[in-house]
């Protein structure tokens, strides 16, 4: 994958936190509606970036943390990840915003950073 104007975005959520709480709070059927308008939503983003978009990613599981320590089971809040190329750093983070995944979904927010060359590469 060449580097050059590639941005790594990653989907923050707490499953701990106040937004995830009240999603988790609404009624069944009010959650389950605002799911199928989350993944409606959440395709028609897909769509309108297709140009821009290197790699889908998808979800992330469960996390091991490896160390000088060993293995352990660890959790963060990292949710998910997609791989988009933009013509800067801005307009790769503007492509993020009011997206679904903290719009609609509980999500806290989508943090964009450049995949830089590895050095000697």
């Amino acid at each position: 994958m060449s580097t050059n104007n590639t941005y790594l975005a990653v989907f923050i959520g707490d499953a701990s936190g106040s937004r995830r709480a009240a999603w988790d709070a609404l009624p069944e059927d009010q959650r389950r509606a605002k799911e199928r308008e989350g993944v409606t939503a959440w395709k028609a983003w897909v769509e309108k970036h297709a140009g821009d978009i290197v790699s889908m990613g998808g979800p992330l599981g469960k996390t091991k943390k490896v160390s000088p320590q060993g293995i352990a089971d660890i959790s963060n809040h990292l949710g998910a990840f997609t791989v988009v190329r933009a013509d800067s750093h801005e307009a790769a983070a503007r492509l993020f915003d009011k997206h679904p995944h903290f719009s609609i979904f509980p999500g806290d927010s989508v943090e964009v950073m450049p995949v830089m060359p590895i050095p000697g590469g």
